[in-house]
Protein backbone atom coordinates (compact mmCIF):
# COMPACT_ATOMS: atom_id res chain seq x y z
CA UNK A 1 0.00 0.00 0.00
CA UNK A 2 3.00 2.33 0.42
CA UNK A 3 2.14 5.74 -0.97
CA UNK A 4 3.15 9.31 -0.19
CA UNK A 5 0.42 11.33 1.49
CA UNK A 6 0.31 14.70 3.27
CA UNK A 7 -2.84 14.32 5.35
CA UNK A 8 -1.36 14.94 8.80
CA UNK A 9 1.15 17.54 7.54
CA UNK A 10 3.75 15.78 9.75
CA UNK A 11 6.29 13.58 7.93
CA UNK A 12 6.36 10.74 10.48
CA UNK A 13 2.55 10.61 10.75
CA UNK A 14 2.13 10.82 6.97
CA UNK A 15 4.67 8.03 6.48
CA UNK A 16 2.54 5.75 8.70
CA UNK A 17 -0.65 6.75 6.84
CA UNK A 18 1.07 5.99 3.55
CA UNK A 19 2.01 2.43 4.51
CA UNK A 20 -0.73 1.34 6.91
CA UNK A 21 -4.29 0.75 5.73
CA UNK A 22 -5.45 0.59 9.35
CA UNK A 23 -3.79 3.94 10.15
CA UNK A 24 -5.61 5.53 7.19
CA UNK A 25 -8.96 4.09 8.34
CA UNK A 26 -8.39 5.19 11.94
CA UNK A 27 -7.39 8.69 10.77
CA UNK A 28 -10.61 8.91 8.78
CA UNK A 29 -12.61 7.67 11.76
CA UNK A 30 -11.06 10.36 13.97
CA UNK A 31 -11.75 13.08 11.37
CA UNK A 32 -14.72 14.79 12.97
CA UNK A 33 -15.02 17.85 15.17
CA UNK A 34 -11.25 18.41 15.15
CA UNK A 35 -8.84 19.78 12.52
CA UNK A 36 -8.02 17.25 9.79
CA UNK A 37 -4.29 17.24 10.53
CA UNK A 38 -4.97 16.47 14.18
CA UNK A 39 -7.25 13.57 13.19
CA UNK A 40 -4.75 12.08 10.75
CA UNK A 41 -1.89 12.49 13.22
CA UNK A 42 -3.90 10.40 15.69
CA UNK A 43 -2.82 6.97 14.39
CA UNK A 44 0.85 7.92 14.74
CA UNK A 45 0.26 9.19 18.28
CA UNK A 46 -1.48 5.91 19.17
CA UNK A 47 1.41 3.87 17.71
CA UNK A 48 3.91 5.91 19.74
CA UNK A 49 1.96 5.50 22.97
CA UNK A 50 1.55 1.76 22.44
CA UNK A 51 5.28 1.46 21.81
CA UNK A 52 4.66 -0.23 18.46
CA UNK A 53 5.81 0.20 14.85
CA UNK A 54 2.34 -0.02 13.38
CA UNK A 55 -1.29 -0.30 14.38
CA UNK A 56 -2.54 -3.85 14.83
CA UNK A 57 -6.30 -4.46 14.65
CA UNK A 58 -6.05 -7.67 16.73
CA UNK A 59 -4.08 -5.89 19.48
CA UNK A 60 -6.39 -2.85 19.61
CA UNK A 61 -9.56 -5.00 19.47
CA UNK A 62 -8.36 -7.03 22.47
CA UNK A 63 -6.99 -4.07 24.47
CA UNK A 64 -8.62 -3.34 27.82
CA UNK A 65 -11.16 -0.57 26.97
CA UNK A 66 -10.29 1.60 30.00
CA UNK A 67 -6.56 1.34 29.31
CA UNK A 68 -7.10 2.11 25.62
CA UNK A 69 -9.20 5.17 26.53
CA UNK A 70 -6.33 6.27 28.81
CA UNK A 71 -3.90 5.92 25.86
CA UNK A 72 -6.04 8.30 23.78
CA UNK A 73 -6.70 10.65 26.72
CA UNK A 74 -3.05 11.17 27.67
CA UNK A 75 -2.04 14.82 27.07
CA UNK A 76 -2.15 15.98 24.36
CA UNK A 77 -5.30 13.94 23.74
CA UNK A 78 -5.66 12.15 20.41
CA UNK A 79 -9.13 13.68 19.95
CA UNK A 80 -11.41 16.26 21.52
CA UNK A 81 -13.49 13.31 22.79
CA UNK A 82 -10.80 10.71 23.55
CA UNK A 83 -13.01 8.32 25.53
CA UNK A 84 -15.73 7.95 22.93
CA UNK A 85 -13.22 7.86 20.07
CA UNK A 86 -11.20 5.14 21.84
CA UNK A 87 -14.39 3.08 21.93
CA UNK A 88 -15.02 3.74 18.22
CA UNK A 89 -11.46 2.82 17.25
CA UNK A 90 -11.81 -0.45 19.17
CA UNK A 91 -15.19 -1.16 17.54
CA UNK A 92 -13.63 -0.57 14.11
CA UNK A 93 -10.75 -2.93 14.92
CA UNK A 94 -13.13 -5.57 16.30
CA UNK A 95 -15.16 -5.37 13.10
CA UNK A 96 -11.99 -5.74 11.01
CA UNK A 97 -10.90 -8.76 13.06
CA UNK A 98 -14.33 -10.41 12.70
CA UNK A 99 -14.84 -9.64 9.00
CA UNK A 100 -11.35 -9.28 7.49
CA UNK A 101 -9.10 -11.24 9.88
CA UNK A 102 -7.75 -7.89 11.12
CA UNK A 103 -6.53 -6.89 7.64
CA UNK A 104 -7.78 -3.34 7.00
CA UNK A 105 -6.67 -3.48 3.38
CA UNK A 106 -9.03 -6.44 2.97
CA UNK A 107 -11.87 -3.92 2.95
CA UNK A 108 -10.84 -2.83 -0.54
CA UNK A 109 -8.55 -5.58 -1.83
CA UNK A 110 -10.15 -7.44 -4.76
CA UNK A 111 -13.27 -5.29 -4.66
CA UNK A 112 -14.96 -5.34 -8.08
CA UNK A 113 -16.81 -2.01 -8.17
CA UNK A 114 -16.96 1.39 -6.55
CA UNK A 115 -20.50 0.56 -5.45
CA UNK A 116 -19.28 -2.57 -3.61
CA UNK A 117 -16.40 -0.65 -2.01
CA UNK A 118 -18.78 2.08 -0.86
CA UNK A 119 -21.04 -0.59 0.67
CA UNK A 120 -18.08 -2.13 2.55
CA UNK A 121 -16.87 1.25 3.83
CA UNK A 122 -20.35 2.33 4.85
CA UNK A 123 -20.67 -0.89 6.91
CA UNK A 124 -17.61 0.01 9.03
CA UNK A 125 -18.39 1.15 12.59
CA UNK A 126 -18.18 4.94 12.79
CA UNK A 127 -18.50 5.37 9.01
CA UNK A 128 -21.70 6.82 7.60
CA UNK A 129 -22.51 7.77 4.01
CA UNK A 130 -20.38 10.92 3.90
CA UNK A 131 -17.34 9.42 5.64
CA UNK A 132 -17.53 6.33 3.39
CA UNK A 133 -17.68 8.52 0.26
CA UNK A 134 -14.80 10.72 1.41
CA UNK A 135 -12.63 7.70 2.23
CA UNK A 136 -13.52 6.08 -1.09
CA UNK A 137 -12.42 9.30 -2.83
CA UNK A 138 -9.21 9.31 -0.76
CA UNK A 139 -8.47 5.71 -1.78
CA UNK A 140 -9.05 6.53 -5.45
CA UNK A 141 -7.29 9.87 -5.60
CA UNK A 142 -4.26 9.15 -3.41
CA UNK A 143 -3.89 5.40 -2.83
CA UNK A 144 -4.57 4.16 -6.37
CA UNK A 145 -7.57 2.03 -5.33
CA UNK A 146 -9.82 2.58 -8.33
CA UNK A 147 -12.40 -0.13 -8.94
CA UNK A 148 -14.82 0.52 -11.79
CA UNK A 149 -17.24 3.32 -10.89
CA UNK A 150 -15.26 4.55 -7.88
CA UNK A 151 -15.71 8.26 -8.72
CA UNK A 152 -19.49 7.86 -9.04
CA UNK A 153 -19.67 5.90 -5.78
CA UNK A 154 -17.67 8.66 -4.05
CA UNK A 155 -20.22 11.25 -5.20
CA UNK A 156 -19.05 14.87 -5.32
CA UNK A 157 -15.92 13.88 -3.33
CA UNK A 158 -14.72 11.84 -6.32
CA UNK A 159 -14.78 14.81 -8.69
CA UNK A 160 -11.44 15.69 -10.23
CA UNK A 161 -9.99 19.04 -9.14
CA UNK A 162 -12.45 19.59 -6.30
CA UNK A 163 -11.20 20.69 -2.91
CA UNK A 164 -14.02 19.32 -0.78
CA UNK A 165 -12.34 16.95 1.64
CA UNK A 166 -9.24 15.25 2.99
CA UNK A 167 -9.23 13.24 -0.27
CA UNK A 168 -7.94 16.38 -1.99
CA UNK A 169 -5.16 17.30 0.45
CA UNK A 170 -1.72 16.93 -1.09
CA UNK A 171 0.05 19.68 0.83
CA UNK A 172 -0.42 22.97 2.72
CA UNK A 173 -1.90 24.82 -0.29
CA UNK A 174 -4.61 22.22 -0.96
CA UNK A 175 -5.31 22.00 2.80
CA UNK A 176 -6.05 25.74 2.77
CA UNK A 177 -8.39 25.29 -0.23
CA UNK A 178 -10.27 22.45 1.50
CA UNK A 179 -10.58 24.57 4.66
CA UNK A 180 -11.94 27.48 2.62
CA UNK A 181 -14.48 25.19 0.94
CA UNK A 182 -15.63 23.82 4.32
CA UNK A 183 -16.00 27.35 5.71
CA UNK A 184 -18.08 28.35 2.68
CA UNK A 185 -20.35 25.32 3.21
CA UNK A 186 -20.78 26.13 6.93
CA UNK A 187 -21.60 29.75 6.12
CA UNK A 188 -24.11 28.70 3.46
CA UNK A 189 -25.77 26.24 5.84
CA UNK A 190 -25.92 28.89 8.58
CA UNK A 191 -27.43 31.44 6.19
CA UNK A 192 -30.03 28.86 5.09
CA UNK A 193 -31.01 28.10 8.71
Amino acid sequence: MATKVHLAQRPEADELLGRSALAALVGMLLDQQIPMEWAFSGPYTIVQRLGADDLDAHEIAAYDPERFAAVLSEKPAVHRYPGSMAKRVQQLCQYLVENYDGDAEGVWRDVESGKELYKRLNALPGFGKQKAQIFLALLGKQYGVRPEGWREAAGAYGEEGSHRSVADITGPESLAKVRAFKQEMKAAAKAKA
